[in-house]
């Protein structure tokens, strides 16, 4: 474990696979409180041949809870002093949620990032297409008598498609644990949402030319698959793969597909 600090605030980071000197890096950013084992699925896998740097968004895991409300344009920054401080020249963003807001902020204020994949996000803006207020209200309003296990899977389950909590128990339980270990307490929860309530590169990303990746799935009912392409119409060179029935958790659930999607893409910049 790493960590840097940028403006007061110390941001932990993992670096994983192989030597900066030796290969490519991809850098992974995660969604609204979430830790970096957001990405264990994919981390397990692209070790074998790239640079891996997973950090802790600030309010979450090892990384510093400060006051808020956030920025995206905070988170970016603390990517960019991750990246830094990693001696990282260039880098593969890939950002899911949350984390793809700030894979689009960076690449828009920064010279670092190489590609971008961009997972269940959103550009933002007026025409972006609110999170439902039935998931808001799974989300943030936990039911008073709910242990702390129980909280979890009742936040979680309108990220993940229907059934798939009950088909994998034991996977949904690690999950549990590493959320138990690594979320982000209320209010740094609550400061992360505000920076997502305020984002908005809608009237910005004509200026990205970089490679660009885009995946969502049809079925997401945390960001509507309307954002995705809101993010293919204005991003008219990326790539696309629309994973049908696909949750906001498509990259957990359908890791090997969304794996071999973001190899042949990274492997192709």
């Amino acid at each position: 474990m790493e960590t840097v600090t940028r403006a007061g605030v110390e941001i932990a980071y993992e670096e994983r696979g192989q030597p900066a000197a030796d290969a490519e890096t991809v850098v992974f950013l995660e969604g609204l409180g979430y830790g970096r084992w957001m990405w264990h699925r994919q981390a397990d896998v692209l070790a074998d041949d790239y640079h891996l740097v997973l950090p802790d968004n600030r309010g979450t895991g090892e990384s510093d809870a400060p006051e808020g409300p956030y920025t995206i344009a905070q988170m970016a920054a603390d990517t960019e002093a991750v990246l830094a401080d990693a001696g990282v020249e260039t880098a593969h963003v890939v950002g899911a949620s949350m984390g793809g807001m700030i894979a689009q902020r960076y690449a828009l204020d920064y010279d670092r990032a190489a590609s971008l994949a961009l997972l269940c996000t959103s550009p933002g803006g007026d025409d972006a297409v609110p999170t439902p207020d039935a998931t808001l209200a799974r989300m943030f309003d936990v039911p008073d008598d709910a242990d702390e296990r129980e909280a979890i899977r009742y936040k979680m389950q309108p990220a993940l498609s229907d059934g798939f909590a009950d088909a994998n128990p034991d996977l949904i339980e690690r999950i549990v644990d590493w959320r138990l270990d690594s979320d982000a307490p209320p209010a740094a929860r609550q400061a992360q949402a505000a920076a997502v309530e305020a984002f908005d590169v809608s009237g910005e990303l004509d200026e990205l030319s970089l490679p660009v990746l885009i995946a969502h799935g049809t079925a997401d009912r945390v960001l509507p698959v309307a954002n995705g392409e809101l993010l293919a119409d204005a991003l008219s060179h990326a790539e696309t793969e629309w994973i049908d029935d696909g949750s906001h958790l498509f990259f957990l659930e359908e890791a090997e597909r969304v794996n071999d999607t973001l190899e042949a893409f990274l492997d192709g910049v």
